[in-house]
């Protein structure tokens, strides 16, 4: 497989790879890794939501408020 890069965006991609001691194909792997990982992830919460949205299970808007103030104080 072959990305193509703006020459600004590879010389980021290669300082980045330099600062770290690492090559900058690795670097790219782990970001490629991390994207679809992320991804995944949240295509799960979100079919989770839905399914509990499709239950009738819903959270209301008063206790979202508290959940979040509670975590997020300030």
């Amino acid at each position: 497989m072959e990305v193509n890069l703006s020459p600004e965006l590879e010389a980021k991609l290669n300082r980045k790879a330099a600062q770290q001691g690492r090559d900058s194909e690795s670097l790219v792997r782990e970001a490629v890794e991390r994207l679809v990982d992320f991804d995944m992830w949240f295509i799960g919460e979100v079919e989770k939501g839905l399914a509990a949205a499709g239950r009738g299970e819903f959270i209301e808007h008063e206790d979202i408020g508290k959940l979040i103030d509670t975590r997020y104080p300030g």
